[in-house]
């Protein structure tokens, strides 16, 4: 089965990976961190979350597909105390429900000391 890769947009640092992968009639979304245009992590979880969205938003685009598409996210935080926060800008971000089946967890830490947030998720793009 083709596989199709969806990399980084030219110019863009990233670390080895696709930002997302098309097999079949699913899109596999690798973890998306809060980075903003310039590729810098902003102060403050709410910024972060809402460039997560923004990420994740234009990876879906370029498969043709929208929040509603996604069947399967996981959150991976690395303060416990931003869960009731991220529960509410989650509602308003993935909203309204149904909501994809979510996994969130909290880690001791992301590859960048200063990410707060990162989400992956799994997209269903049958017509």
């Amino acid at each position: 089965m083709p596989i199709h890769h969806f990399p980084p947009p030219p110019g863009v640092k990233a670390p080895p990976l696709s930002f997302a992968a098309h097999v079949g009639d699913l899109l596999f979304i690798s973890g998306i961190p809060g980075f903003d245009e310039n590729r810098e992590l902003p102060d403050g979880f709410e910024a972060q979350f809402s460039f997560v969205v923004k990420n994740i938003k234009r990876v879906l685009d370029e498969a043709g597909a929208t929040f509603r598409d996604l069947v399967k996210v996981n959150v991976l935080l690395t303060r416990a105390a931003d869960v009731a926060v991220m529960n509410r800008l989650y509602a308003e971000a993935f909203g309204p429900a149904p909501y994809p089946a979510r996994t969130t967890c909290v880690v001791q830490a992301l590859p960048d000391p200063k990410m707060l947030i990162e989400i992956e998720g799994v997209a269903s793009l049958k017509a």
